[in-house]
């Protein structure tokens, strides 16, 4: 019995344990849990003509910022020499929104139909012909980034530069902001690794922040930088430098306002739940899930309190079993 009640708490500490904390991946990242950063996006291009001849496909990563658009890097829509262009270039493009596992499912495949470049930094938008309004999108940061600030970045990209497929699911890692010029933001990897770096096919990603309500706002994209994993800083777009265009071409493209049910008394349902804040300060790629742990004690401490009643038992009983003790004459 004894043994019995140690293996099912080592059990359930175990299986409690197993779901609370993502798995360090590679240097450049941990993998995202489902329905966490749903407004990261992977926009992927299928037949992109080729000068000379032929077609290839790419893709690049990207963040919702309303129901119809998508923000992302200037260079993701370029002609067959190298220019960017205000229109797809591929004869598809689709966005893949709210889904971390891109086998998974759930979220939305959606197609992109046309394109804004902002000409004077390396960012662009991409509208989608429908809406997406069950995800939460990026607010756009109005505040130059500081110096020493720490951001996460989600990408779709490469693992490591020498790999010839992207990973089937979405990827983080923490950041800190360690130069800022006029219209650029040096980022440097420090979580899980010191290499920790944005990689090909992660053009586009957002570096943003996630406040205590759950809300994430977008400060930057990934522009460009050394082939990865590497130390040291890689180069993203200023998002405060752009909100007011980006504002002027998104317009009046927001979420709907909920219509409230009654319930009984006269409520209302529950909001849906917040994405968890963001651990930045901690350098912990994700927060502890301590509601999980709280969990996974209290059944220890269960499990402990069934020992020690069956121990008692054993005791009565045995007592029950023995002839009383009679002193001798």
């Amino acid at each position: 019995m004894q043994r019995i009640v140690v293996f099912l708490a080592l059990a359930l500490v175990a299986v409690t344990l197993g779901g609370a904390a993502p798995a360090h991946a590679i240097a450049n990242g941990d993998t995202v849990p489902d329905g966490t950063y749903g407004f990261a996006v992977k926009l992927t291009d299928y037949d992109i003509p080729v000068l000379g001849g032929g077609t290839r496909d790419s893709s690049c990563s990207g963040g919702l910022i309303s129901p119809h658009w998508v923000l992302t890097a200037g260079h993701c829509f370029r002609d067959t020499r190298g220019n960017r262009v205000s229109r797809p270039v591929a004869r598809k493009t689709v966005a893949t929104v709210g889904r971390a596992s891109l086998s998974g499912s759930g979220g939305h495949d959606v197609r992109v139909v046309e394109v804004r470049q902002q000409g004077t930094l390396d960012i662009a938008l991409a509208r989608m012909d429908k809406a997406v309004t069950d995800v939460k999108p990026l607010r756009l940061s109005r505040s130059a980034p500081k110096s020493g600030a720490r951001v996460r970045l989600a990408g779709f990209g490469l693992l490591r530069a020498t790999d010839a497929k992207t990973p089937n699911r979405l990827r983080t890692g923490l950041f800190k902001v360690t130069s800022v010029s006029k219209t650029e933001i040096g980022m440097t990897g420090i979580d899980p690794a010191g290499n920790t770096s944005p990689c090909e096919h992660d053009s586009g990603g957002p570096y943003f922040t996630v406040a205590k309500d759950g809300t994430a706002t977008v400060v930057g994209v990934v522009s460009h930088g050394p082939d990865c994993p590497h130390t040291g800083p890689d180069q993203a777009g200023r998002i405060d430098k752009v909100a007011a265009w980006i504002q002027s071409v998104i317009r009046d493209d927001v979420l709907p306002s909920p219509t409230p049910s009654r319930t009984r008394a006269g409520t209302s349902p529950p909001a849906a739940a917040a994405a968890p804040p963001d651990s930045s300060n901690s350098l912990v790629g994700f927060a502890i899930p301590w509601a999980y742990l709280g969990a996974g004690l209290a059944g220890v401490l269960f499990c402990i309190g069934l020992l020690q009643s069956a121990r008692g038992s054993r005791r009565r009983a045995s007592a029950r079993r023995k002839p009383p003790h009679r002193r001798r004459h």
